[in-house]
């Protein structure tokens, strides 16, 4: 597995330089909460037809920023997107909140989770 750090103003283009849908497989978006103000979210994809090949896009950032959409490059990301979203309650351009959680569900469950 390869990490590889970038910022919230070069995701898109960090990912957009990376990926070609031949070779990679966009597996998921994900979020990891680091304390009560900041997280780090991960682009994770996989090499077609290779067994353990993978490399991990992620930033740090805190809850409030806005994270940018990938949508328009990896168009099945918005599920993804949209529960991040849900389970951390932050804003990505686009992706609304209400896909995994119900209004009277526990809100942001996974913010701040573990700490």
């Amino acid at each position: 597995m390869k990490k590889v750090e970038s910022t919230l103003e070069n995701i898109r283009d960090d990912i957009k330089k990376f990926y070609d849908y031949k070779v990679w497989h966009f597996i998921t978006m994900n979020g990891v909460a680091l304390d009560g103000e900041r997280f780090e979210v991960q682009w994770i994809f996989s090499r077609y037809e290779a067994m353990d090949e993978s490399v991990i896009y992620y930033t740090v950032t805190e809850y409030d920023k806005i994270i940018p959409s990938i949508e328009d490059i990896i168009p099945s990301s918005i599920i993804s997107q949209r529960e991040v979203v849900d389970m951390f309650g932050v804003k990505i351009d686009g992706s609304e909140a209400g896909l995994y959680l119900d209004a009277d569900s526990l809100q942001m469950p996974l913010r701040g989770c573990g700490l």
